[in-house]
């Protein structure tokens, strides 16, 4: 199979003063490419149209390759889809088509797939290797094995690289891993530990593509460039605050397995943010080629940062994110799943230069543009009395402009009435014509714009670097821990948060606006406020439903209505009789209420409230499908509330669930009975499926066959089936009721429920009648007008 190709080695000098970093020392030989996980989606995409630009521009010069690519599947079935990846590589646009088939054709030659599954596979590879090796009479160079797997493989594709596959004879190994590397501090320490078992840590080529982008490379170029520029202003004195976003339009289906565990401050803001927050604010190191020196000052920004906490971010979800979880996932349609697809953190440096300097990091899925960048901006003391256009009261601003959004390429910018910057890279080009664009609140004509004469793929970028030993650009054990040890607290404190719900796209609008006060970070606006053109200009609507009261309202202003509705309630109740007896459903729509009672009802007097339970699932407490533990986990854990005012339901006893001779519903009808004076709930929160249950009183179950019953035993027809709920009986006691009923999908049932007459066998909530007491539905718009 072997056919040898002499490549040119890329000779990347020394450069002098703050040039590019020392490569590794190299000898000119034979060098194995190994793609695990050779077909796949990444793989595709960037890993072999990057290590074939290697091999384009690299020809001629002493170097041999071979390229495999591996994964678990028979070579007879995976051998066909690798040569259809490899037939749709494409040359650089500076190579004749000519030229461009004979180089495809010989990449072709050199390549073949593999299946590496076992301890013999990886032998049988390493056998192989050796064997053209010494058919060719050649000296090997180096393997590069690049691990496009998910994370959960690495340890062990690591054990038999180091064990089956490693070269010898002085041969280098380099090991090339994708994010994410853990989920949290713990976690990659283990993995690191793991990993170290079988790779040294110069063998461990940690990818975070971010840093392959040309823009962020030439960060800390441009600050050694313009040191005697940036120096005097670089610093609290003039820096008004510092800008690092992401945002996408994108949503995440087809991701949803990996995102719904990790969510956006996992897979932005840790990494890609966090290393450019790094390269921004690090002090310079005396050269930029020590890859000591640059970690020794990043590692100073992380020990320098002051702790994030839960009032040092925002975050939120797009509205579809729900129904794509319970799609993706197979889940019921009350699951709800609280991972941020938004999220805005603030951070502040703890040293006398960056001292009060907020920064900001910021990142989303289903936002207005696509478009990353880093935003410098400079305090601004004139004040222009008439000529408010003069470029002396425009921003002050320095803009690392990653691609795309209204600019469409890679760029560094600098406000003209700053500075006119230095360009020392042979690489970069000044900009001498605008378009009529604007970035960032200027023309692009009041900036000085610096760009890439060559615009390279960032993973191409990377690939090179780590062909030549360049070690700057990925990231270390150190670098990984530190950054883990920012984020693992505020990722433990928002493990319960409720993210706001966004619309999406440009429908957005200030949803997502947030405001700084302190070293605090919050949305501007605390409830959505409803324009003069929306549903006829009101932010709260009161009427009828059903012939008993109704409040609609956007969802935010809703939950707020609702929140403040049970707190005077509660009040009141005090005030009366000392004791205020609540009881909550189960389900994904009281959750926000959940949030607004936990985080804005500081004086609810939660002292002498008891929490009663509306319905159960059959389940252990502790599980996840627990009404019970939603409650705790979005409520109860987060107020002031004695635990023997906590009643959940009894639907475990005896080491079994809801089963009828263990007399549960009976027991929870008695504490009712002991605690509720006459058995009436002050307040009882109901929620409505699709299907029109309410509780766990389910369609066809004869729901007014309980009789006086106050708790019984049900059937739901979806798992789990079995439920403990509050009878019509025990409802219907309660001095008030309210049902809550959220989201477009129920605009369908709200209609039909607009129609119908009290049959509650079929139309359960309509069962619904409190005797003595008051009845209001809380209707979000979506569910009312669809």
């Amino acid at each position: 199979m072997f056919v040898s190709a002499f490549l040119l080695l890329v000779t990347l000098c020394a450069q002098g003063g703050y040039g590019e970093e020392r490569d590794e020392a190299q000898r000119p030989g034979h060098v194995s490419v190994v793609i695990v996980g050779g077909t796949g989606d990444l793989a595709k995409k960037y890993l072999w149209q990057g290590f074939f630009e290697l091999y384009v521009n690299q020809v001629k010069n002493g170097y041999t390759f071979s390229f495999y690519g591996g994964g678990l599947s028979p070579a007879d079935k995976a051998t066909p889809v690798l040569f259809e990846i490899l037939k749709a590589l494409s040359c650089p646009k500076h190579v004749s088509q000519e030229r461009c088939a004979l180089l495809k054709e010989q990449f072709l030659r050199l390549s073949q797939y593999r299946q590496l599954q076992s301890v013999e596979d990886y032998q049988d590879l390493a056998k192989q290797i050796e064997k053209e090796l010494q058919q060719e009479g050649m000296t090997e160079a180096g393997r590069l094995f690049y691990l496009s797997v998910p994370a959960f493989a690495y340890a062990d594709i690591a054990d038999k690289i180091n064990s089956s596959c490693r070269p010898t004879s002085g041969a280098w190994l380099r090991v090339v891993l994708e994010k994410p590397f853990g989920h949290d501090f713990r976690s990659a320490q283990v993995l690191a530990s793991q990993l170290g078992n079988s790779l040294k840590d110069e063998e461990m080529y940690r990818i975070d593509h971010y840093l392959g982008k040309q823009v962020v490379s030439r960060i800390l170029p441009f600050r050694e460039e313009n040191k005697k520029l940036l120096d005097p202003i670089w610093n609290r004195h003039h820096i008004e605050r510092v800008e690092i976003v992401l945002k996408e339009t994108l949503d995440v289906k087809g991701r949803i397995p990996f995102y719904d565990q990790y969510g956006v401050v996992r897979d932005v803001l840790q990494n890609h943010l966090t290393e450019v927050m790094t390269l921004l604010t690090m002090s310079l190191p005396m050269n930029l080629s020590s890859n000591e020196e640059v970690l020794r000052n990043k590692l100073q920004v992380f020990r320098s940062l002051l702790p994030v906490g839960k009032n040092q971010a925002v975050v939120g979800q797009y509205q579809a994110y729900k129904t794509e979880v319970q799609q993706e996932l197979n889940k019921t349609k009350d699951h709800i799943s609280i991972t941020p697809t938004f999220a805005a953190v603030l951070m502040y440096i703890d040293d006398a230069q960056y001292e009060d300097v907020p920064i900001l990091l910021i990142s989303g899925k289903m936002l207005d543009e696509r478009v990353g960048y880093a935003r410098i901006l400079f305090k601004n003391d004139i004040f222009c009395l008439q000529n408010h256009n003069s470029v002396h009261c425009k921003p002050k601003q320095i803009v690392f402009h990653f691609g795309h959004g209204s600019l469409k390429y890679p760029a560094i910018l600098v406000s003209k009435n700053l500075f006119k910057p230095v360009l020392m890279d042979s690489e970069w080009k000044e900009v001498a014509e605008h378009k009529d664009v604007n970035v960032l609140g200027l023309p692009l004509s009041d900036y000085f714009v610096q760009t890439p004469i060559v615009q390279r793929e960032a993973y191409y970028e990377l690939i090179s670097h780590i062909f030549a030993g360049r070690k700057n650009s990925f990231i270390s054990t150190e670098n990984l821990l530190a950054s883990w040890g920012l984020w693992t607290p505020l990722l433990s404190s928002l493990a319960s948060s409720f993210p706001r719900i966004y619309p999406g796209g440009a429908e957005n609008g200030d949803l997502l606006d947030v405001r700084i006060k302190g070293k605090d970070i919050s949305y501007h606006n605390e409830v959505v406020i409803i324009s003069n053109d929306q549903v006829g200009g009101f932010q709260v609507m009161q009427g009828k439903f059903r012939s008993s009261d109704m409040v609609s309202a956007w969802t935010e202003e809703l939950v707020v209505r609702l929140a403040a509705d049970i707190q005077e309630a509660a009040e009141a109740a005090v005030r009366e009789a000392g004791v205020f007896h609540l009881a909550l459903s189960g389900g994904s729509s009281p959750l926000a209420l959940f949030q607004r009672l936990a985080l804005h009802h500081f004086s609810f007097p939660w002292r002498d409230t008891h929490v009663w339970m509306v319905d159960e699932r059959c389940v252990p407490l502790t599980d996840s499908e627990s009404n019970f533990r939603n409650l705790h986990d979005h409520l109860l854990h987060h107020v002031r509330i004695p635990y023997y005012n906590i009643h959940p339901m009894p639907v475990q006893i005896n080491q079994r669930l809801c089963v009828e001779e263990d007399g549960g519903a009976l027991l929870y009808e008695k504490e009712v009975s002991k605690w509720v004076n006459g058995s009436s709930f002050h307040f009882v929160l109901l929620g409505v499926g699709y299907d029109s249950h309410t509780a766990s009183l389910f369609p066809g179950s004869k729901v007014d066959g309980h009789g006086e019953s106050l708790v019984a035993l049900t059937e739901s027809p979806v798992k789990p089936h079995q439920r403990m709920t509050l009878t019509f009986s025990a409802i219907n006691r309660a001095h008030r009721v309210a049902l809550l009923v959220m989201g477009k999908g129920k605009h369908e049932l709200i209609t039909q429920l607009s129609r119908v007459k009290d049959n509650p066998d079929k139309w359960p909530v309509t069962g619904v009648k409190p005797a003595n007491g008051r009845l209001v539905w809380y209707i979000d718009y979506d569910a009312l007008l669809g």
